[in-house]
């Protein structure tokens, strides 16, 4: 359904929810159709989605569902956006499965099973030296008051790593974590639907994922420190220390 409405842009209609913060039919036609088939397979589970149901609360068997992760971008007809889900059982995630729309790569990972990318089982990166390694982020927009903040730790990051990427698409970029793309990805503000089932994706491939203070990340509003071991701790030590000036 994302696939056929990207061929014909000029005629989705973009709504405001509030600054740089879009959403669209195509938004709501795709949570619609996921929950259809959710629904269809598993009636007594409840959902959570960026759209339909974000404030819901969890029951015993959940899905944190992403319809249109990197909305800006496919707006813009910039290729790199995805479907997001995860499957939570008594508030942990068991299952997940991210899927890049535009070049149909598939992302799954099984709870003690590891994780995968079309079939074909994935690791985290081995890169220890900052100097070596590529971060991805994500820059404060809906959230305006995060800019100077974010502004301050940048120059800390930078001047140390190979390259900075901020790609739009915070499924992806925890994904691009667990196969190694990335050595480490942080971002201060994201939700549940964001991040539910690229932390799963994360650990199963041998990463670390925590909020700012090193507690391991949940399934909430909050920050994102991920990376591979290595990786994660220098991060979250720049991070703290650019926090702490």
């Amino acid at each position: 359904m994302i696939r056929s409405s990207a061929a014909k842009l000029s005629d989705v209609r973009w709504e405001v929810k509030g600054p740089a913060d879009f959403v669209s039919a195509v938004d709501r036609d795709a949570e619609r159709t996921l929950t259809e088939v959710i629904v269809g397979r598993h009636p007594e589970a409840v959902i959570i989605a960026e759209e339909g149901s974000p404030k819901a609360d969890a029951g015993a068997l959940t899905f944190v569902a992403d319809p249109l992760d990197g909305t800006t971008n496919f707006l813009h007809g910039f290729p790199w956006y995805a479907v997001s889900i995860a499957a939570m059982v008594d508030g942990d995630q068991v299952a997940a499965a991210v899927l890049n729309v535009v070049s149909g790569e598939l992302f799954t990972a099984v709870r003690g099973s590891g994780a995968r990318r079309n079939g074909q089982e994935i690791r985290v990166s081995d890169i220890a030296d900052p100097s070596r390694a590529l971060l991805g982020t994500g820059f404060p927009f809906k959230h305006r008051e995060g800019i100077e903040p974010y502004m301050a730790v940048l120059p800390r990051i930078m001047q140390h790593v190979a390259g900075l990427r901020r790609a739009g698409s915070a499924a992806l970029d925890l994904c691009d974590v667990a196969c190694g793309r990335y050595d480490a990805f942080w971002e201060y503000r994201l939700a549940p639907w964001d991040v539910a089932a690229g932390i799963l994706m994360i650990r199963e491939a041998g990463g670390v994922v925590t909020d700012l203070e090193g507690r391991p990340a949940s399934v909430g509003h909050g920050a994102i420190v991920s990376g591979n071991p290595k990786m994660h701790a220098w991060l979250l030590d720049q991070l703290g220390s650019a926090t702490a000036e």
